[in-house]
């Protein structure tokens, strides 16, 4: 009776244990999904992205990752792009990234305009799009501005004669993008004072030999305005910088005034001087300011043969990565083409006016700066290399007067770039070297106070090809025949025989 009398106790006590049970896994099975959600939601917002392809297409430059940083609305992009565009998948890749490094703040609109007709009507409205190219349009705080295709890519047609489809020679999907995004949030182009009147290259004629420097500048929201400073009591209160490029004949007192008086006034000037042209009052400035162009010619014997050397005036230089202006160039080779001086700094003299002097440019070992650059004398010209020392050779530098030596401290400043080469900017140089314009760039760029803004290049595209030797191939033939074969019949034999055992 005893037993009968507590097992219906038991019963319900393993009918509660179970029911007890039965809940604990319902709450682990419940917290395991919570922790799987949150760990996703976490994942989803906050996460890394790496580029480990050869070429890096689509990796943005830090100039634009700054810029991002800098916003502070919203970025929309409208994409209006057919996909048989050839940049199509490019344009959605890079907007992608866009969208990360913006942290919120791109939002992004793809639109078929042959297939989603209403919606493209209502934005070429809105927009005011007059084109049947495609493009995409970014609006930000009111304001909007638009980047056709053909903008951002280089297409080679010549193989359609070939029955070739169009390729992508270069894609400049970014360079254009992040000038249209800074046309928008600066509003106000900054503008670049063109120094013209002493024989100067010409700005804005068909033949200008430097009209890529011209677009690249104006791709980065700045106006060039060509000054005559024998018109102007002083340089207009709108001008931002000067930039005086390789002039033929010196200035004037009266115009050479003029630039003092910006200079004093916490002025920025860019100065390309040409070493072959006579401008003494021009030099004169530059060395009141302790940056001296030296009468000279860089120049480096190399050697053609066992015995044969040849002397070449194109200097070979890299950039240095102590200043803001070539950060980002450390170390980068680049050709200067033309007759290139040597500086000289006196930090002794720009110590006495305050003025902050920093070498940017200097020329590879083995050049050596020849005073007497016209003579044919071979057999001097050598004797003079052989005294070449371990002093490096500056062709150009920077000057600030009333700066911070901390890059952090922004101060109102005088700030002069200097170089003693004014060829290495013209169309024909900078299409064998993209260094030159990154440089000129980020010089304007560190005149106009806007360090966040400095250089981006186009991506070039690089076919992957493999070069092999006869006695490579012969290895190869080896691998494939021999080796590859053995391998799996290494393994079944492996396999054959443990079963067999």
């Amino acid at each position: 009776m005893a037993d009968e009398s507590k097992e219906p106790g038991t019963r319900r006590r393993i009918k509660i244990g179970r029911i007890r049970i039965g809940l604990n896994v319902v709450v682990q099975i419940v917290l395991i999904l919570f922790l799987a959600a949150m760990v996703n939601s976490l994942a989803f917002k906050h996460y890394k992205r790496w580029d480990f392809s050869r070429d890096q297409k689509y990796a943005l430059s830090d100039k634009t990752k700054r810029f991002l940083d800098t916003l502070k609305g919203k970025m929309r992009i409208t994409v209006f792009f057919s996909p048989s565009t050839p940049i199509s998948a490019d344009l959605q890749n890079l907007l992608t990234e866009y969208q990360y490094a913006g942290k919120g703040k791109i939002d992004v609109e793809q639109i078929d305009p042959e297939r989603n007709l209403s919606r493209a009507k209502e934005l070429f409205d809105k927009y005011k799009v007059v084109t049947d190219e495609s493009l995409l349009v970014l609006d930000y705080d009111g304001r909007n501005k638009t980047v056709k295709a053909s903008e951002m890519a280089d297409i080679d047609q010549s193989g359609i004669a070939l029955g070739e489809g169009p390729r992508v020679a270069a894609f400049k999907g970014e360079q254009a993008i992040t000038s249209a995004m800074i046309d928008l949030v600066e509003g106000k182009k900054k503008t670049l004072g063109y120094v013209t009147g002493h024989k100067e290259p010409a700005l804005s004629a068909p033949t200008s030999p430097i009209t890529l420097l011209k677009t690249f500048i104006e791709n980065e929201n700045i106006k060039f305005q060509e000054l005559n400073l024998l018109d102007q009591p002083a340089i207009p209160a709108d001008v931002n910088a000067v930039m005086m490029v390789g002039p033929q004949y010196d200035f004037s007192e009266r115009e050479m005034q003029v630039l003092r008086d910006f200079w004093d006034k916490q002025g920025r000037i860019l100065v390309l001087v040409d070493p072959a042209a006579n401008t003494p009052r021009l030099r004169a400035f530059l060395d009141e300011l302790g940056v001296k162009v030296n009468d000279d010619r860089l120049m480096v014997f190399v050697r053609t043969g066992i015995q044969e050397l040849a002397l070449t005036r194109d200097v070979q230089a890299h950039f240095l990565g102590d200043s803001p202006v070539t950060k980002r160039l450390a170390d980068v080779r680049a050709i200067f083409v033309g007759g290139t001086a040597s500086l000289t700094l006196d930090p002794n003299r720009g110590r006495a006016v305050s003025i902050r002097l920093e070498p940017l440019i200097q020329a590879e070992k083995g050049y050596f700066a020849e005073t007497d650059y016209n003579s044919d004398n071979q057999v001097k010209l050598q004797a003079d290399a052989k005294k070449v020392g371990d002093v490096p050779l500056t062709i150009a530098a920077s000057a600030e007067k009333g700066g911070s030596a901390d890059a952090r401290v922004q101060v109102n400043s005088s700030r002069l770039v200097a170089a003693s080469n004014a060829t290495f900017i013209q169309d024909n140089a900078v299409m064998q070297d993209q260094a030159a314009l990154d440089f000129v760039s980020g010089a304007v760029n560190w005149l106009l106070s806007r360090e966040q803004m400095i250089g981006i290049a186009p991506k070039i595209s690089k076919p992957l090809t493999f070069s092999l030797d006869p006695e490579a191939l012969r290895r190869l033939r080896w691998i494939l025949l021999v080796l590859t074969p053995l391998i799996p019949a290494a393994i079944g034999t492996v396999v054959w025989w443990q079963r067999r055992v």
